[in-house]
């Protein structure tokens, strides 16, 4: 069902013990300072579990391209991804997998002070150094060559990442890879779907990174496509 997903063993942080888990067609890296895969899957069957029911109850909610208004109640991940997608001005199901590592690492931090959660290039952390992520895109040159440092922050923080030409989620867009850094992770998940979408040649990278700049809460942007790559924000690039 999962992709070769060898890229994982990039980011191990020094300290941390890294475990995975599988719940359907969920599978998260997780890196605490315990292992925590009980705590883990019960987060994650807890997260689906309102997920499933409400797109019982609202099919549109998983089939829109488009934002969702007037959710009526609902639980708080749902919120988190309605909310997410209409900031970023796509369906609410494009920040799936990064409210899902948000929510799932946030009930962690009751069990340890460092964790990071991995869900699919969808990342969210709370780190006590700084640290480096691998960037992978594909067959562009800067794929496993260059990384993105983020200095130490006090707060949990979001990094997500979507593609045009990897991976089996839906793209309109052809960039190799477009990373985004937000303190929210499902801000960064689906705005990181709609700047993707945007980048079909690589012209398109400007006006992406304008568009994305422009959206609140949205703190850094990398867009890679081939041999070209757009830079802005609280980030920094770093050759491996």
């Amino acid at each position: 069902m999962f992709e070769n997903r060898t890229y994982r063993k990039q980011h191990q942080k020094k300290g941390l013990v890294s475990f995975d888990i599988t719940v359907k067609e969920t599978n998260l890296n997780v890196q605490a300072q315990t292992n925590l895969t009980d705590e883990a899957i019960k987060s994650v069957l807890t997260s689906r579990n309102f997920i499933e029911n409400y797109i019982k109850l609202y099919p549109e909610f998983a089939e829109s391209l488009t934002p969702i208004y007037n959710p009526g109640p609902a639980p708080q991940i749902i919120k988190d991804m309605i909310k997410a997608g209409q900031m970023a001005n796509v369906g609410s199901m494009a920040a799936v997998a990064g409210a899902v590592a948000e929510h799932t690492g946030k009930s962690l931090l009751a069990y340890t002070s460092e964790v990071l959660v991995e869900n699919g290039g969808d990342i969210f952390i709370k780190s006590d150094s700084e640290t480096i992520f691998n960037i992978y895109a594909g067959n562009s040159p800067f794929s496993m060559t260059s990384g993105i440092l983020i200095k130490k922050r006090e707060t949990p923080y979001g990094l997500c990442t979507s593609s045009g030409t990897l991976g089996h989620s839906k793209s309109f867009g052809k960039a190799d890879a477009v990373t985004v850094l937000s303190d929210s992770c499902s801000l960064a998940d689906a705005v990181a779907t709609r700047l993707c979408n945007m980048v079909k040649k690589t012209p398109d990278i400007k006006n992406a990174i304008d568009t994305g700049k422009a959206i609140p809460g949205i703190q850094g942007i990398v867009i890679i496509k081939g041999k070209s790559i757009g830079l802005w924000g609280d980030i920094t690039l770093v050759k491996l």
